[in-house]
């Protein structure tokens, strides 16, 4: 899902000014962090939602996107609104999956949970402080992602062995280098207007990597 809101194309051969980084990245992170607090919002709000309901805040959610990517033109004030209500729509969209696995294997959220924070930070880590021009690798995760899910499609028609597995390793792999593109736009994208577009790019990286982690460990028992 993270394709929306990632633009392999936008790093160039100038780097961000010294001084405007740090500004950047903790005005970004702040964006993150307010996100997933909607999202966590969303999700509570949403515990009892049918997954039609989910799939109805999904579109709207995507919606919220799509109009970020015009907004962020306009004004960062409406851009981080919608930023905000995107967040908390993908609450309610994921909320019917959340509440499923809470009643039935309510610790392999946690084990999800632990393992997409030292993901997040590792892979996090390894893009910010990469000099590499790393946009290569993430056009390369981006068309990745769009051959998973049409192998996810064929999956749903055609008996695959070990299908769902290979799906959640294969989005990990292809996440893995998404994550370290987006952190390293923090480092070399050339104005503070794009945070809300990042942040909704790594919130994106953290939630699809949440979610593989939690097909994974909910099959280990």
């Amino acid at each position: 899902m993270s394709e929306w809101a990632t633009e392999p194309s936008s790093i160039s051969g100038h780097p961000t000014a010294a001084q405007d980084v740090p500004t950047l990245f903790g005005q970004t992170m702040a964006y993150v962090a307010i996100t997933v607090g909607f999202f966590a919002l969303g999700a509570y709000l949403g515990r009892n939602l049918t997954y039609g309901w989910g799939w109805v805040t999904f579109l709207g959610a995507f919606a919220c996107l799509f109009g970020m990517r015009f907004a962020v033109r306009q004004s960062a004030s409406l851009a981080a609104g919608l930023l905000f209500v995107f967040g908390i729509l993908m609450g309610l969209a994921v909320a019917p999956t959340l509440a499923y696995y809470a009643s039935v294997d309510s610790t392999a959220l946690w084990q999800a949970g632990g393992a997409t924070a030292l993901f997040m930070i590792a892979l996090g880590a390894a893009g910010y402080g990469s000099r590499r021009d790393l946009s290569g690798i993430a056009r390369a995760c981006f068309w990745g992602l769009v051959a998973l899910i049409l192998f996810g499609i064929v999956a749903i028609f055609v008996h695959i062995p070990n299908a769902a597995l290979i799906y959640s390793i294969a989005g990990l792999v292809i996440f893995a280098g998404l994550t370290m593109f987006d952190f390293q736009r923090l480092r070399t994208k050339g104005d503070a207007a794009s945070a809300p577009l990042i942040a909704a790019s790594i919130f994106l990286d953290a939630l699809n990597v949440f979610l593989f982690f939690l097909n994974i460990f909910s099959r280990s028992d």
